[in-house]
């Protein structure tokens, strides 16, 4: 058993050496684990994997080789979690419920209701449809439904109707690292190259090495041609957070795959539409962000700009200031969309939501609208079309 689930991990590359499989056997032989699977999980987590970027593929191999066995526990828990009482109080309702609950009408009216809201309140409410609270149709809360509020105190979305978000939001950086599935993007991304020679004689060339060795009675005779290098300039803004995360794994692929490809690429973050800051740390967005006027002035023209994103929003977030669901912005998400646009020529938009499903959404196509309907769909056909747009 042991010996299969360490061949499983190497067959899928994560890099676990025999010395420290030996490691893992010899703590298990004095105990160290005990009789439960739980302590052996983490032992050999511990023991076998050696950067974070495999803690999922390990997770799915040891589910896979060690399934069907009984976790032993030296005690039973009695106390509830606390997120399970927090479940109780949540709205759950049926369509049917859900439809008959209108919304306030607007974007303006929505944060002048919410205003007055502040000034009068004085308690905590749940269940209602009026005042800031838990678990009620008002437009003001947390764990309800409203299909056009203000989610407040909530960990994470459930019905994706906020039209802002009075939140803290911790977002992760994508992993460039991720090579599962990136080989047909890069394929499909080097469409998008523009070749020239520059810089001393630094590249061997193979061919002409073996073929001149050849010639010279088997003495080597190296080669040299000045090196290739692709000048495509890129820059690469991903959405993160938010229904984002359904996408992680796709975006993480194609960023891997970019950077692999594009010698000359930078990225930045946004949060659903552009605005005034960008970020390149998801951890220290708050105090170490890129005022985007900064952007439009550090980066020439010539850079070929490729969005990332599900334009899945409130469309308050794109044509009103003040719409972004995280802060108040003084200027429109539209506006800035558009000085990018004026000033980089060659943009693209990659969408990872199935090109069926656009037109049920308003922000799609408010997007899809400012970008000229560059927008493709981000699966390996939708980057060939985008790449062959870029490289007009």
């Amino acid at each position: 058993m042991f010996v299969n689930f360490f061949l499983e991990l190497r067959e899928n590359k994560v890099p676990a050496t025999l010395r420290e499989y030996l490691t893992l056997i010899e703590a298990v032989q004095r105990g160290v684990a005990g009789y439960s699977v739980e302590d052996f999980y983490y032992l050999s987590r511990a023991t076998l994997v050696k950067d974070e970027k495999n803690l999922d593929k390990f997770d799915q191999i040891f589910g896979k080789c060690f399934n069907g066995l009984d976790f032993v526990s030296d005690q039973v828990e009695h106390e509830i979690p606390e997120e399970w009482l927090k479940k109780l109080a949540e709205k759950v309702l049926t369509e049917e419920e859900m439809a008959e609950i209108e919304s306030l009408g607007g974007f303006e009216e929505l944060m002048e209701t919410l205003k007055k809201r502040l000034e009068e309140q004085k308690k905590r409410h749940q269940g209602g449809n009026k005042w800031i609270g838990t678990a009620g149709t008002s437009p003001f809360g947390a764990h309800g439904y409203n299909p056009e509020g203000v989610r407040i105190g909530q960990k994470e979305s459930r019905h994706r109707r906020a039209v802002k978000v009075w939140d803290k939001r911790d977002f992760k950086n994508l992993d460039d690292n991720v090579e599962l599935g990136t080989r047909n993007i890069k394929v499909a991304l080097r469409r998008l190259r523009r070749f020239a020679r520059e810089g001393a004689d630094m590249e061997l060339d193979l061919p002409d090495t073996i073929k001149s060795t050849a010639e010279n009675a088997g003495f080597l005779d190296l080669k040299m041609v000045p090196e290739r290098r692709n000048t495509i300039k890129v820059l690469l803004m991903l959405d993160i957070g938010g229904s984002m995360d359904d996408h992680i794994r796709t975006c993480e692929e194609l960023f891997s795959a970019a950077k692999t490809e594009f010698k000359h690429m930078e990225h930045y973050y946004f949060h659903n539409c552009l605005y005034e800051k960008l970020w390149k740390d998801n951890k220290r967005r708050h105090s170490e962000f890129v005022d985007a006027w900064q952007v439009l002035h550090t980066y020439p023209a010539d850079y070929k700009v490729v969005f990332v994103g599900d334009a899945t929003m409130s469309p308050y977030e794109i044509v009103y200031p003040g719409g972004s669901v995280e802060h108040w912005n003084e200027e429109s998400g539209e506006v800035w969309m558009k000085r990018f646009l004026d000033i980089y020529q060659r943009a693209i938009w990659l969408n990872p939501v199935p090109e069926k499903y656009w037109d049920y959404t308003p922000s799609i196509k408010l997007i899809q609208e400012l970008m000229g309907n560059r927008m493709f769909p981000l699966t390996l056909e939708g980057l060939e079309k985008g790449m062959k747009e870029l490289s007009k």
